[in-house]
C-alpha cells in the first residue's frame, strides 16, 4: 500500500468476497487498536459489535451482490479494547487477476456531540465577552467568529445527517420488499388449500411464516415470531428463514428442524446475552394420505383445529422457545384428523387485540364458508379492532383447509 493511501485522513480496507480481511491502512489500525499482522487472513467479524456482524451478513452482502457497491452504510466496529466505534462506510466490488475484492473507505461519525460541544463552549465564551466588553471587545470579535463557524459546521452536519436520515428509510424499504419476497404462496389443491396474511407493525417485521409442499402427501408449516421488532429482529428472521426454508423443503424429521433452529439462534450470538433474542415458533408437518398431523409447539400461542363437527382443540406449547436454554429437548407430539378440518395458525399480534376466544367464534361462525371468506373475516376483525388496541405488533396468520 502506497503512503498516501496508508496515512489518508480515512479508513481504507480490502476485503475479499467471503469477508476475509486482506489489507488495512495506518488510519483505519489505530483507530481500532490493532496490528495488521494481528488481525489480517481473520473474518471482518473480527472487528464488527454483534449488531454489525448480522447487518453485514444479512444485509451488506446482499446489497453488494445486488449493485456491486454500498454507499454510506452505518455500522459499528468494535476496537481491541472493545470500545464501539460507530462508522460510515462506502464499498465497492471490484475483479483483480480473477479475484474478486471488496473495497472499503471507513470514516468514523463521532464528531457530531464534539461540534455541539464546542458551540456551547462558544457561546458562554461570548456570553463572557459581552458582560465584559469594554475589557474584551478584541476577544469578544474572534469569540463571535468563532461561533459562526461553529454554526456553519453544525448546519453542514445537519445537511448530512437528514440526507442519511432519508437514504436510510429507502434502505428499510428495500429491506422491506426483501423481506415480503420471502413469504410463500398460497397453496390450493385437491387435498390441502392454505392461505395466510401478514402485516408488520413498522417497517420490518420479527414475524416470518412459510408452507412448502414436500411431496405428493406431505406439507410443512412453520411459523416464528422473534423478539422485539424493528431492524434486529427482522435480521433474525431473514436468517432464520433461509434455514427452515431448506429444512422443511427436504422433509427433515419436526425435532431435527427446531433443534437446527435453536442450534443457529444460539451460534449467531454466541452465549452474549445482551445481544439474545428468543423466538417463539411452531412446526406442522400434515401428511394428507394418513391423515396425520405431526407438529412442535416452541413457546407460541396455540394453534387452533376445528374437526369437521366443528369441535375445537388448541395445539399447545410443548417446550421451550428456540434460542432461550442451550441443551432443550424437542419431541414430536402427533394426531390424527379427519378431511374438513381446519387449522388456524397465528402469532400474539393476531390475539393481542382479538383476544383467542374471538379467534375461536370466528372460526365457528363461517365453518361452512370457503377459507378465502374466513380469512376475510379475520382481517376485518383487526381493522375494526385498530382504533381501540393502541400498541403495534406485527400481526401474521396461517389458515389451512383439510380437504
Amino acid at each position: 500500500m502506497d503512503e498516501q493511501l496508508n496515512f489518508a485522513p480515512c479508513g481504507y480496507l480490502t476485503l475479499s468476497e467471503d469477508g476475509t480481511l486482506l489489507t488495512m491502512n495506518d488510519t483505519l489500525l489505530k483507530v481500532i487498536g490493532y496490528k495488521l499482522a494481528h488481525i489480517k487472513g481473520n473474518h471482518i467479524n473480527t472487528i464488527l459489535t454483534v449488531p454489525a456482524q448480522l447487518f453485514y451478513q444479512l444485509y451488506f452482502v446482499p446489497l453488494l451482490k445486488m449493485e456491486q457497491q454500498v454507499e454510506e452504510m452505518q455500522l459499528s466496529l468494535k476496537s481491541s479494547a472493545e470500545e464501539e466505534i460507530p462508522v460510515m462506510i462506502n464499498a465497492i466490488l471490484r475483479e483483480r487477476k480473477e479475484q474478486s475484492i471488496i473495497e472499503c473507505i471507513v470514516i468514523p461519525i463521532r464528531k457530531r456531540s464534539e461540534y455541539e460541544n464546542e458551540l456551547l463552549i462558544a457561546k458562554k465564551e461570548a456570553e463572557a465577552a459581552l458582560m465584559a466588553k469594554h475589557k474584551a471587545n478584541a476577544k469578544l470579535e474572534v469569540t463571535f467568529k468563532d461561533l459562526k463557524e461553529k454554526q456553519k459546521e453544525l448546519l453542514e452536519l445537519n445537511k448530512q445527517n437528514q440526507k442519511y436520515k432519508i437514504d436510510t428509510e429507502k434502505e428499510l424499504e428495500l429491506a422491506r420488499k426483501i423481506q415480503e419476497t420471502s413469504l410463500t404462496d398460497p397453496i390450493i389443491n385437491d387435498q390441502i388449500h392454505i392461505e395466510s396474511f401478514y402485516k408488520a407493525s413498522r417497517e420490518l417485521s420479527g414475524d416470518i411464516y412459510g408452507f412448502y409442499q414436500i411431496d405428493e402427501h406431505r406439507y410443512g408449516i412453520i411459523i416464528l415470531d422473534v423478539m422485539g421488532h424493528g431492524i434486529s429482529s427482522a435480521l433474525i428472521t431473514m436468517s432464520l428463514h433461509s434455514l427452515f426454508q431448506k429444512l422443511v423443503s427436504k422433509g427433515v424429521k419436526t425435532e431435527i428442524v427446531m433443534k437446527e433452529l435453536d442450534n443457529h439462534l444460539h451460534g449467531l450470538f454466541q452465549n452474549n446475552e445482551e445481544a439474545r433474542h428468543y423466538c417463539t415458533a411452531i412446526y406442522l408437518l400434515i401428511d394428507t394420505a394418513q391423515q396425520k398431523i405431526d407438529y412442535i409447539n416452541a413457546g407460541h400461542p396455540p394453534a387452533l383445529w376445528q374437526d369437521p363437527d366443528g369441535n375445537q382443540h388448541e395445539i399447545r406449547s410443548t417446550t421451550l422457545p428456540i434460542g432461550t436454554f442451550e441443551g432443550i429437548t424437542f419431541k414430536t407430539k402427533s394426531f390424527t384428523y379427519k378431511r374438513g378440518s381446519r387449522l388456524l395458525l397465528y402469532t400474539d399480534g393476531v390475539t393481542d387485540p382479538l383476544g383467542s376466544n374471538h379467534l375461536c367464534a370466528l372460526l365457528s361462525e363461517n365453518q361452512f364458508s370457503p377459507i378465502a371468506d374466513l380469512k376475510e373475516s379475520i382481517i376485518q376483525s383487526l381493522n375494526d379492532n385498530e382504533n381501540f388496541y393502541h400498541k403495534s405488533d406485527d400481526q401474521c396468520f396461517i389458515l389451512v383447509n383439510l380437504i
